[in-house]
């Protein structure tokens, strides 16, 4: 799993791109509050060698909590800015910040 952040100078956006190798899962999406936790909106494109990666426009000077949906399953980014308890999931959720 990875998170790479590029910064676009022109514009108050930050194109992030989320990488989960998964090669056994069938659809990996990556939810937050940038896509209101919305599986659909959030879909990662599996790639060749069993990695799901996409890129989003983020806007920058924020924070947002994501994780990832990998078959079904919430699962967090190791690799995350840090971490909130989230008390509605019961659970941590990974924090990005842009």
């Amino acid at each position: 799993m990875a998170i790479k952040k590029q910064f676009v100078k022109t514009k108050p956006v930050c194109k992030v791109t989320f990488s989960v190798t998964a090669k056994e899962a069938s659809q990996a999406s990556v939810v937050g509050d940038f896509n209101n936790w919305n599986v659909e909106e959030g879909a990662l494109i599996k790639l060749k060698n069993g990695t799901f990666k996409g890129v989003f426009d983020l806007n920058k000077d924020a924070a947002y909590e994501f994780k990832y949906v990998i078959d079904g399953a919430f699962v967090n980014e190791p690799e995350a800015d840090s971490f909130k308890w989230n008390e509605f999931a019961g659970n941590e959720n990974g924090v990005l910040v842009v």
